[in-house]
């Protein structure tokens, strides 16, 4: 390539004067032979607009000399910050590819140097130590649209907290109700499964009767050593706090000051919606961590766990107003998830001896790789040990179906649908002995149909979960040592994770689908993070990681393969932020489409960020195909 004609004297000053600020002052002569006879002298004269926020491909410009305002909103306004000799921008639009988020003007007349955006890309790729600046202006794009996040969440917050806020949105769960005559130890067994202080007691049309608490039960049953055999009538409140459901918190509040109640019994059309507690008011849409978790671990039998989903989902909320970082985000929703999984799990065993069995519950999938969002469905399994005696393995698969099943269902109870592909622990295809996997892996293998990767891409991220972990650990050992120099599956594999192109245009920034359903709107989850997903599981597979995560998964491979840290986690930062923008499309989306977007109507911040993200993913698609070329 013939570089442009510089004389050597204008050369040498604009080079000088280049090495006295940063970046350029860390470039080598290659980058400086490259970058100063591309750079163009334009003249700006004062208050005149050099870069503005809607310009599309603008330049990079460094000043030369004079002043420049940078301003995030009209020209009108008071200036950001006001930029000097040596200093450019701007940066991060052009690394992430997007427009500007902010205008420029000269406050006095202003010479500076004009680099067009495609010598821009080349000097990042020339230059290590100027695509580590350009890699730092989009970190600080994220760390925007990170603000740009908290703010609308935080907004959110504040209206939930809010105490106009109608008692009918803060019901935390169904009442738990019985009749008048309803022995008091029924009744108290009926508090105990549900996990709650008070039952309401309802007349035969629904209204509200009465209350019974747990200080009822202290001052009035057990202290008066009354038989439980006594009607919850006779000894509950009969005249509750009562407020309809069109009430607010603020008039809950002030009725149970008044009153010395602390919950307030929920009308609608008179009859029985809920019950608020005092407890709810202060801390319904202030869920922690260890709240979540108490709540799981008190429960005893799946009704207790149905308002332990919708705990989750305000968690999430309030660790993305927060501002907690992606990858703590998804893992903290994983771990909630496997827990709330576990505790049915270990209820619904009690009503099945499955003692002296060998099994263990695996997570498949986005589960098995510890990557659920607030929209996904079950994807599980069990692996069990054989027995020599046919008649013997019969009997337990027998067994552990009818166990699998009830947990399948009451997974879906607590909003986890059953997978309409039937890959759940529950169907005789799933629920396999150690060598019938195998067998079956074996097969995949040998044979890698269309069908056959589909169900690698499943099975593959398998994950124990509950019950004996080695018989997983046996299996995934078993598995690396027959996938790593397969080249035929490999092959195959590779292509597989190839299919998909990340969605970015030529003309416009984004590619979006054009079919009258799904129009002008792209999938963050088949366009975005499968990419990534798919390319983690073909390296996990062909180096022998034995990790499910993604984000594990291309940190073990990039150390193995000896690829820069900083590019790994370019990579994952961008894979994160896709997840993170699922859960807030899931978060405040309609369920038909739970993980489509406009991009085109994300903020500009958001926009380059998402730009940058599928770039990540196309150089991670062209680091696999060139690591597996023998593959193709």
């Amino acid at each position: 390539m013939n570089e442009p004609a510089t004389p050597p004297l204008v050369f040498e000053a604009v080079r000088d004067f280049l090495a006295k600020h940063a970046p350029f002052s860390r470039m080598d002569e290659q980058a400086f032979a490259f970058l100063v006879p591309r750079l163009a002298l334009a003249y700006f004269a004062k208050d005149s607009v050099i870069v503005d926020r809607n310009a599309e491909f603008p330049p990079l410009v460094i000043i030369q000399s004079g002043a420049v305002a940078s301003q995030t909103a009209g020209l009108d306004t008071l200036p950001d910050r006001v930029l000097t000799p040596g200093e450019c921008f701007p940066v991060g639009a052009l690394a992430a590819g997007g427009r500007p988020t902010r205008s420029y003007r000269a406050v006095e007349d202003v010479f500076a140097y004009l680099l067009a955006v495609d010598d821009f890309q080349a000097l990042r790729r020339l230059s290590p130590s100027f695509e580590a600046y350009c890699t730092e202006a989009v970190t600080v794009l994220a760390q925007q649209s990170l603000a740009e996040l908290q703010r609308h969440y935080s907004q959110i917050a504040a209206d939930q907290h809010s105490l106009t806020r109608p008692l009918g949105e803060l019901l935390p769960r169904a009442p738990v109700t019985c009749a008048r005559d309803t022995p008091l130890g029924e009744a108290i067994a009926r508090m105990r499964e549900y996990g709650v202080r008070s039952i309401i007691v309802v007349g035969a049309d629904g209204e509200a009767a009465g209350i019974f608490t747990l200080n009822d039960l202290r001052d009035r049953v057990v202290l008066q050593q009354l038989p439980l055999s006594t009607p919850v009538g006779a000894v509950a409140t009969t005249d509750p706090l009562t407020l309809p459901a069109h009430a607010t918190a603020a008039d809950a509040i002030q009725q149970m000051a008044a009153s010395g109640f602390h919950q307030v019994i929920v009308t609608d059309h008179g009859r029985v919606a809920g019950i608020v507690s005092e407890r709810d008011l202060f801390a319904l849409q202030r869920v922690s961590l260890r709240q979540v978790h108490h709540s799981i671990r008190s429960a005893r039998s799946i009704a207790a766990l149905a308002h332990v989903a919708g705990d989750i989902r305000n968690l999430t909320a309030n660790l993305l107003a927060q501002g907690v970082a992606a990858e703590a985000l998804t893992r903290t929703i994983a771990a909630l998830n496997d827990a709330l999984t576990r505790q049915v799990l270990t209820l619904v065993l009690q009503d099945h001896p499955l003692a002296g069995m060998n099994w263990c519950w695996l997570a498949l999938g986005s589960e098995g790789r510890g990557e659920q969002t607030l929209a996904t469905d079950q994807d599980n399994a069990l692996i069990f040990a054989g027995d020599a005696n046919l008649a013997e393995t019969l009997r337990t698969r027998h067994e552990l179906l009818g166990f699998a099943r009830e947990a399948n269902e009451a997974l879906d109870r607590l909003g986890f649908p059953l997978c309409k592909g039937g890959i759940m622990a529950g169907n005789p295809q799933w629920c396999l002995t150690t060598d019938e996997w195998r067998a079956r892996f074996t097969v995949w293998l040998a044979e890698p149909t269309p069908q056959a990767l589909l169900n690698a891409n499943i099975f593959f991220d398998f994950r124990p979960l509950f019950g004996d972990a080695a018989l997983a650990d046996a299996l995934r050992d078993w598995l690396l040592a027959r996938t790593q120099d397969n080249k035929l599956f490999l092959r195959l594999m590779v292509a597989n994770a190839l299919e998909a192109e990340p969605p970015l245009g030529l003309i416009r920034a984004f590619v979006v689908d054009d079919d009258p359903p799904h129009e002008g709107t792209l999938d963050l989850k088949t366009r975005g993070t499968r990419l990534f997903v798919d390319a983690g599981r073909v390296l996990a597979l062909a180096l022998g990681i034995d990790e499910t995560g993604t984000a594990d998964r291309l940190r073990r491979a990039g150390d193995k393969l000896g690829v820069e840290r900083r590019h790994v986690d370019a990579t994952v930062e961008a894979f994160h932020f896709l997840q993170v923008l699922r859960l807030r499309t899931q978060e405040r989306g309609a369920a038909a489409a739970v993980n489509r977007i406009d991009p085109h109507a994300l903020n500009e911040v958001d926009q380059r960020m998402l730009k940058e993200a599928f770039r990540q993913a196309r150089k991670l698609q062209q680091r696999l195909k060139e690591t597996y070329s023998f593959a193709l």
